[in-house]
């Protein structure tokens, strides 16, 4: 059935995900999972929305589909704040966030440190992000401690010592790929130097961490203008749009921005949504950039129809969004489980599968 004011769109068409080689011991194979549903075009607002600024250099001619580098998890860290320096490890000095992003980077990646757990085979994706830490970090006179989701696992952490034995703790714990998804390459290596490579599976560690899980559909949208202005004009702009689409359909958005909201889905009376501003993802050149996260027990438009949302667990990575879009975005992806081909650039699965069209 067509969605209540909006054009019929063309009829949906339907792909399977492909299974990416870099995360996975076997080979590049099309996955066994559910169908994705697709719409071609984004359908038109409803209602007024804000121009969108001509004078950005956006690149309208590339193929935008496939133009996400594969990731493992992405690691979205609360700041408070809606901007940052062009690298973020110079940011957040004298701040639990700011420490944070340092040592995560710092220790997994070959650029910004001793690269202690760096693999070419599992990507990690850190940003900022402005939500607001917690209360609780904020008030908190027990030294440096940090907020931060991790995606698309959906687990809030809500006070994370950033002490280097407490971080290597949590990439041990949460980051490195389990045993079984070590990739096929290292096999060459010595065995003690594997372990060192995977994940540290005792339950007990995992249990000493503050740690919830997410519920509700999180909207990260890249406003990043200290590192570029395209993403610093679009960024703002759709935040706003995203927060106005959401309430005149009848989300709750917190105001502000202590997040995330637990346990409200489509089965509760009162629907949330998460959205906030986070720094550099890649693809400037296609702003506005958005990644949706749905949760993997999201369930569909007023619990109409029985089951899981067809999108659940997954990211989906948007590109060349404009005010127009964002409607469609909430009502296509959100709300209905399809993806917009005109602005879909690539997605990930809960796997670290690579989620493609095409």
């Amino acid at each position: 059935m067509p969605l209540p004011h909006v054009r019929c769109p063309p009829q949906p068409r339907l792909y399977l995900p492909v299974r990416a080689r870099t995360f996975t011991t076997a080979p590049s194979h099309l996955s066994h999972g559910p169908h994705i549903s697709t719409t071609p075009i984004c359908p038109p607002p409803t209602c007024p929305c804000a121009p969108t600024p001509n004078d950005l250099a956006i690149d309208r001619d590339l193929p935008i589909q496939n133009t996400v580098a594969p990731y493992a998890q992405h690691v979205v860290i609360c700041t408070g704040q809606h901007d940052w320096t062009s690298r973020i490890e110079d940011d957040g000095f004298d701040t639990g966030w700011g420490e944070l992003g340092r040592g995560l980077k710092g220790m997994m990646s070959a650029r910004s440190g001793t690269g202690e757990f760096v693999d070419p085979y599992n990507n990690i994706l850190i940003t900022h992000s402005s939500f607001l830490p917690a209360r609780a970090v904020r008030s908190s006179n027990e030294g440096r401690r940090a907020s931060a989701m991790l995606l698309p696992s959906f687990t809030y952490f809500e006070r994370l010592s950033t002490d280097r034995p407490s971080l290597r703790s949590f990439i041990r714990t949460f980051l490195l790929p389990e045993r079984q998804n070590l990739h096929k390459m290292h096999s060459v290596l010595p065995e003690t130097m594997r372990e060192k490579m995977v994940r540290d599976e005792d339950q007990g560690l995992r249990g000493s961490f503050d740690l919830h899980k997410i519920e509700t559909p999180v909207v990260l949208i890249c406003g990043h203008g200290g590192r570029d202005q395209r993403c610093g004009v679009m960024g703002p702009l759709l935040e706003a749009d995203f927060m106005n689409a959401f309430e005149r359909l009848g989300f709750t958005v917190p105001a502000a921005q202590e997040l995330p909201v637990l346990g409200a889905g489509w089965k509760s009376a009162d629907r949330t949504a998460n959205v906030g501003l986070i720094s550099h993802i890649g693809g400037h050149k296609f702003a506005g950039n958005v990644i949706v996260y749905l949760p993997p027990r999201y369930g569909l438009e007023h619990g109409k129809v029985e089951g899981i949302h067809p999108l659940a667990g997954k990211g989906i990575w948007y590109g060349r969004v404009e005010p127009r879009h964002v409607e469609g975005i909430v009502r296509e992806t959100i709300m209905s489980g399809r993806i917009i081909e005109e602005l879909f650039r690539g997605g990930i699965e809960a796997d670290a599968t690579v989620l493609r069209l095409h």
